[in-house]
């Protein structure tokens, strides 16, 4: 019996001293002040919109957006695009359709209920593209990584010159905030990178916050929506406690009396 606590302690030591190592390594993420945290958050609608523009022109050659639909830009909680705009957009990329009646097929503008365009026809030709590494799809990003908005967040900002004595492959890039500090894709943002159509400062924070803030909605749509419903049911449950808490003193006033 002693020998089974002394094997239970040693283990206990070892996660302990291996839990300890890791959070002196871990670095900490970047923190931004996002409008959507907490039970009264909302998106910034200027924000998304940007954070679209950003995709679209930076990460959409690379990185596809699988489960979002054109319509989607429109939709309320979203980037709230007029429908006008929207169909626009749409109709600004080219996709894949038929067959027709030659049994053939053909090229035509998107259409609202379109899928976004994906950036390759098949994972080969995207590995085949990007040095053997495959761009994973952004349209849950930001809920499939540890550390989720802030993770991006803090990744497209981490890029820095490697430290003395550490060597890193050709096409490899150092990120302080990348898991293994190693990265096969470059630095996508730098200042004035694109020209933002609303007239904001395209500055690499900025730019990475709006990407960041878009990735987030792709991957939690219905955010606004889930908090409106969340501070219903705490308004209702606290009128009914307090209904329950008046109803019971009532019967209990009744039952002290006949007593």
């Amino acid at each position: 019996m002693k020998n089974i606590f002394k094997i239970i302690y040693l283990i206990i030591l070892i996660i302990a001293g291996n839990h300890q190592v890791n959070s002196e390594e871990k670095v900490s993420l970047l923190k931004e002040d996002w409008s959507f945290k907490g039970l009264f958050g909302k998106f910034d609608r200027g924000s998304l919109q940007r954070g679209y523009q950003v995709y679209t022109e930076v990460c959409a050659s690379c990185h596809s957006m699988k489960y979002l639909s054109y319509r989607n830009l429109a939709e309320e909680g979203g980037p709230e695009f007029s429908i006008e705009q929207a169909k626009a957009i749409a109709a600004s990329f080219e996709i894949t359709d038929g067959p027709n009646d030659d049994g053939e097929m053909f090229e035509r503008p998107a259409k609202l209920s379109d899928k976004f365009v994906m950036p390759y026809e098949n994972v080969k030709a995207a590995q085949a593209a990007n040095g053997g590494a495959y761009p994973p799809d952004m349209s849950v990003l930001a809920k499939a990584r540890s550390g989720g908005v802030d993770y991006i967040y803090s990744v497209l900002l981490g890029y820095e010159d490697p430290p003395s004595g550490i060597t890193l492959d050709e096409g490899v890039y150092y990120n302080k905030y990348m898991y293994g500090n190693a990265i096969k894709m470059a630095k996508p943002l730098s200042d004035d990178l694109i020209e933002y159509a609303d007239g904001t400062a395209a500055t690499e924070e900025q730019m990475a916050k709006d990407v960041s803030t878009f990735l987030m909605w792709a991957a939690e749509p219905h955010l606004e929506a889930r908090h409106k419903m969340g501070f219903r049911a705490i308004v209702y449950l606290i009128i009914l406690t307090i209904l329950v808490y008046f109803s019971m003193k009532k019967i209990w006033s009744r039952i002290e009396s006949e007593v």
